[in-house]
């Protein structure tokens, strides 16, 4: 396989409702800020890129079949070759990832990876049953139905086995919304107190308003090339490029029903030891399998013996403030059982920004140093990719250019993760990104 870079990417704003735009016009301002910073216009462009990726989660939001063909022709890229990936709440990293491998395998020279979602065109609880599909719906769905009922009950086990609190995962909540303060792409900007959250109206105990991502309507573009690719856009730019280069992919899956999944022995990664877990009944429904085994062929990739101290940060699919503590642990940020500590501590945190907490290791490894979904929105097509263009700007210190300000700069950032999940922690990705 041939290396691969990242050399530009694009996101639109994210919000709410973009009754402004369709589908096809919100993923055009995503594309042509990424090709802008490329410093190509759009015929020049087309010129050279060999083909693309689409990616949305649901037919059912705009009713429209194949509207990644209707991107791809708004964009002006038609006759070039296309396809889509749908892989429910990890679309956006599987695309990312479908388009390294078109790139890597020597298909393409340069691939273009775009996706969107256009959530406002239904009613909240409809989306909500739209988002549901994801799990089974002949023995799940019948008996619950919504992901935050799933999730609940998730993190209610995992408080049960280490002792997780409440307080802990309001403190992922104060980071992710005092993060996205300093975004200007994010939907939700707010400075937050542990008070705001647990204070927020109750959806499905112990998880309140504040604790969990919102439905948006948005639009993320990466430029993914090989070597030749790189020489050839840099020829038509006349310019140096500041690419990423991606070091490691790794993806996991596991039972769709929760019920389904057994206790076994733990993967390690490549820092742990048998003896770490001896009596953890893994992974039953407190962790995520797919996303140990993605997180572990990623590292594997890389050549990363220890993520804590070879990542500089980490953009994580943070859908609900248990997942993400939930998915330090199968990332191997800390032992399982101790995410929620980890989290208190301080450690995922930015170093030079004030949260308002006492914190006692502030900043050891940044995670969501964007706001994640929780406060960016999940327009779940485009977010794997939101988060592929964030670390992009961070490996090239260039989120000062990007967000108007340097609050979020992870100082030196020289190696990244970005992770995507879908489903009840059904299907995982995980890809290393680094300084080229």
């Amino acid at each position: 396989m041939r290396p691969v870079y990242m050399v530009s990417g694009g996101v639109s704003k994210f919000a709410k409702a973009r009754p402004d735009v369709t589908f096809q016009p919100m993923v055009k301002e995503a594309y042509d800020y990424a090709l802008k910073d490329l410093g190509l216009e759009h015929p020049r462009f087309v010129e050279i890129v060999d083909g693309s990726v689409a990616s949305y989660f649901s037919d059912h939001f705009q009713r429209q079949l194949m509207s990644g063909i209707m991107v791809q022709d708004y964009l002006g890229l038609c006759p070039k070759p296309s396809h889509r990936v749908e892989g429910g709440g990890a679309t956006g990293g599987l695309c990312f990832q479908e388009a390294w491998k078109s790139v890597a395998s020597g298909l393409m020279d340069v691939c273009v990876a775009y996706g969107f979602e256009t959530m406002s065109h239904v009613n909240t609880w409809k989306g909500n049953e739209f988002i549901a599909l994801a799990s089974d719906v002949s023995f799940d769905y019948p008996v619950g139905g919504f992901y935050s009922g799933y999730y609940a009950m998730m993190v209610v086990r995992h408080m049960q086995e280490f002792g997780t609190t409440v307080e802990q995962m309001a403190h992922i909540s104060v980071k992710n919304h005092n993060n996205a303060f300093h975004n200007p792409y994010a939907q939700k900007r707010k400075l937050l107190t542990i008070e705001d959250v647990r204070r927020s109206p109750m959806v499905a105990w112990p998880l309140t308003r504040l604790d969990i991502c919102v439905m948006s309507d948005g639009a993320a573009a990466t430029i993914l090339a090989s070597e030749e690719g790189v020489s050839k856009l840099e020829k038509a730019s006349g310019k140096r490029l500041k690419p990423a280069k991606i070091v490691g992919i790794g993806r996991g899956t596991d039972a769709m029903r929760m019920a389904d999944r057994p206790h076994r022995q733990v993967l390690l990664l490549p820092h742990e030891r048998a003896s770490d877990y001896r009596g953890l009944k893994y992974p039953g429904i407190h962790s995520f399998r797919a996303g140990r085994m993605a997180s572990k062929l990623a590292y594997e990739m890389a050549g990363i013996v220890n993520p804590i101290k070879e990542l500089d940060f980490i953009e994580l699919h943070d859908a609900y403030t248990s997942s993400e503590i939930q998915t330090y642990e199968d990332m191997g940020l800390c032992k399982y059982g101790e995410g929620g500590r980890w989290a208190e501590e301080g450690n995922p945190f930015l170093p030079n920004l004030n949260y308002g907490l006492a914190l006692k290791k502030p900043g050891t490894l940044p995670v969501n140093p964007s706001g994640g979904l929780i406060a960016c929105g999940h327009p779940v097509g485009a977010t794997g990719l939101m988060q592929a263009v964030f670390a992009l700007w961070q490996l090239q210190g260039s989120i000062k250019k990007h967000f108007g300000n340097d609050q979020l700069q992870v100082k030196g950032a020289r190696r990244g993760a970005i992770h995507s999940h879908a489903g009840t922690g059904t299907y995982v990705t995980v890809s290393i990104m680094e300084k080229a």
